[in-house]
Parts: structure tokens; C-alpha cells; sequence
């Protein structure tokens, strides 16, 4: 690690599923560091375990994120290098980090960020949708009237849209965005890099018939065709 006074800020992706998509890199970041942050420890014991990494882990989540910044500031300050990490994916993407890097940032910290596992850019790019340009959103407000206000408010973005969503809410969101957004084409893909990888790809009314008629599980990634992605398909000319 490094040779001066301060010790540097990893931010290492973990498997969204399959162990293996675990980057050498990563594996060796998580043994050299002096402390890894994760939202469980638990959970992250496990994954340590499973790789024979020794390393000390402390939490680092959505409920002691403020205060333990400002401890893990003064752990950067000592010399000490530091690994966030979350229980799946890329630190910061619906997830943990953003206070601990700005913190780190204001202060002169050095930020090394890994590449690696994120749910988003396999689903988009196996949706079949346009990929040159889309929005990320994360996750959509829990109540009813805030989730359709903010569909509202991406309705004419002409770019595909992407949402994290939870198997317990993914029929409300996907009522209503049909309702926002009309029936635009979308893929649902869900438990990606996992044993029970899907993707169900149509209408929104269709995947929504679909997961009534048979209940999903799992982690799931929402991907919606933009505002003007209907009328160019019509508009296209024909190979000739």
C-alpha cells in the first residue's frame, strides 16, 4: 500500500451471485488492506471465509454510515488502508459509500476504485433495448403516489430507463409504470449470474401477465424503452 502518511480508500465490487466473477485484483485488495467495511459482517464473513482472507471487517451501512465515515476518516489519516465493499455489487450503486468517499475526498484521501460485479450492465445489455443511452434510477419510492410522480417525471426521457426493484414491490412498480408509461417494451431480469438467471423481455403488460400469473423471486433489474424508442422502430427504413 502506500508509502506516506495516509492510507488510501478502496472501493471493491463483490459477486452479485457467482463467486467467480470475483476480480484477482479484488481478492488481493481485500487480503492487503488493513480493515474492510461492509454492510453486514456477516455476510462478508462468509464471502472472506470462502476466500481464506484473514483481513478485520467493521459495518459500514445505510443506518451508522455518519458516524462511521468520520471513524473510518481517522483510520485513513493514521496510514491505514480500507476496503468498502457491500453484500453484493459495486459500492455506492444503491448502496453504501457515497458519505465515506466524499468524506475521503475533503480530505485528501486517496480513492482507488476497482472495476467489477453490477447488476446494471449485464441487464441492460442483454434487454435487447438501446444501450447507447439510458438512466439509471435505483430504486423507486415505496409509496404509490411518489412512485408514479416520479415516473411522471421520466415519462419523456427519450433514454432506457433502468430500476433495482424488490420481488415484493416489482408488480406495483411494473402497474404503474404501465399506467405513467404506457406499454412500452421492457425487460425484466432477475438473479443475475445466479443458478435461476431469467429474463423476461415484452410489453410491460405482457411481463406483468407474466409474473402474476407466476410469481418471481430474487434481485431484480427493471429496463424500460424510452420515450421516442416505439416511434423509431416505426420509423426505421427497411434493409433493402
Amino acid at each position: 500500500m502506500r508509502s506516506d502518511s495516509s492510507g488510501q480508500l478502496f472501493l471493491v465490487p463483490t459477486p452479485i451471485g457467482n463467486l467467480q466473477d470475483l476480480t484477482e485484483r479484488a481478492v488481493k485488495t481485500l487480503k492487503e488492506v488493513d480493515l474492510v467495511a461492509c454492510e453486514d459482517t456477516r455476510h462478508s464473513g462468509r464471502l472472506l471465509k470462502a476466500l481464506e482472507i484473514k483481513t478485520a471487517l467493521i459495518s459500514y451501512h445505510d443506518f451508522n454510515e455518519s458516524r462511521r465515515s468520520e471513524q473510518l476518516l481517522s483510520q485513513l489519516k493514521s496510514g491505514k488502508s480500507i476496503a468498502v465493499i457491500t453484500d453484493a455489487g459495486s459500492p455506492g450503486i444503491s448502496d453504501p459509500a457515497y458519505r465515506i468517499v466524499r468524506t475521503a475526498i475533503d480530505n485528501d484521501i486517496e480513492i482507488v476504485p476497482l472495476p467489477g460485479p453490477c447488476a446494471i450492465i449485464p441487464a441492460l445489455t442483454a434487454s435487447g433495448l438501446p444501450t447507447d443511452r439510458f438512466f439509471f434510477e435505483g430504486f423507486l419510492p415505496v409509496k404509490s403516489g411518489a412512485r408514479l410522480r416520479k415516473l411522471g417525471q421520466l415519462k419523456d426521457l427519450a433514454h432506457t430507463l433502468v430500476f433495482y426493484e424488490s420481488p415484493f414491490r416489482i408488480e406495483k412498480t411494473l402497474s404503474a409504470a404501465l399506467e405513467v408509461l404506457g406499454d412500452r417494451e421492457a425487460c425484466l431480469a432477475r438473479e443475475i449470474s445466479k443458478l435461476y438467471e431469467q429474463f423476461i423481455r415484452g410489453p410491460l403488460g405482457d411481463i406483468l401477465a407474466t409474473i402474476q400469473a407466476k410469481p418471481v423471486k430474487g434481485e431484480i433489474v427493471l429496463v424500460i424503452a424510452g420515450a421516442d424508442y416505439t416511434s423509431k422502430k416505426k420509423t426505421e427504413p427497411a434493409d433493402e
